[in-house]
């Protein structure tokens, strides 16, 4: 005789669909520390271990993080992003440099080609953003700006899979230009994102990919 799958309760799914809303629309971020237990039960109006449920199945798809005596938190917004994050997150640096070469190169290629007025406003923006952090001697904020104009560039391709994808690996990539960032901005090691963006600008395809692939290679030495 087969065996079959048992299917979990529609209420637990529910409840799911429900934790997952709060973590994809950002009402709880990456890294923050969801409701306790007795909370979501007050809140949701259901049983303690309808809620047990569904945390540990976020958990498992990698969303949330599980840690006793501290918490529950957000680890990520999909659960492909869950899953880039535990694989990637030992990976070569230098791996992750050539991926990200791959995908900014192509994404910068055709942002070239496609970008809107929008777009290069939203990457002006982000560039002011990103210039006024490493002024400030501000990292978190200077990883963060990066990390979006980044993402816009991204975006301005208009490939919905191809900013999924990205958006998708944004934690990885986070954490390594943080790594490569390092706790203290000096000014020589800034990068210029200038170029990238004017050849965007003017149509350039071809310059924009070069330069997009030269920055997301941009990697720290091999430990001696």
């Amino acid at each position: 005789m087969a065996l079959t799958s048992p299917r979990r309760s529609a209420l637990a799914d529910q409840v799911i669909a429900q934790l997952r809303n709060q973590i994809t629309s950002g009402e709880w971020p990456v890294g923050s520390r969801i409701p306790t237990e007795p909370e979501l039960v007050e809140q949701l109006g259901v049983a303690r271990n309808t809620v047990r449920e569904a945390v540990r199945a976020l958990a498992h798809n990698g969303l949330l993080d599980i840690r006793q005596g501290s918490g529950t938190y957000v680890l990520a917004t999909s659960e492909l992003a869950g899953v880039m994050q535990r694989r990637f997150a030992t990976a070569d640096p230098r791996h992750v440099a050539e991926l990200r070469s791959v995908l900014e190169s192509s994404a910068a290629r055709l942002a070239a080609v496609r970008r809107t007025d929008r777009d290069l406003k939203q990457m002006d923006a982000l560039m002011a953003r990103r210039e006024a952090s490493w002024a400030a001697g501000d990292a978190e904020g200077f990883v963060a700006a990066d990390a979006t104009l980044h993402l816009a560039i991204v975006a301005a391709a208009h490939n919905d899979v191809l900013t999924e994808v990205y958006a998708d690996l944004g934690d990885v990539l986070r954490d390594y230009l943080r790594g490569d960032v390092g706790p203290e901005l000096r000014p020589e090691d800034l990068m210029d994102h200038s170029r990238m963006v004017e050849a965007i600008r003017e149509g350039d395809a071809a310059r924009a990919a070069d330069e997009a692939a030269g920055h997301a290679l941009h990697c720290p030495p091999d430990p001696a």
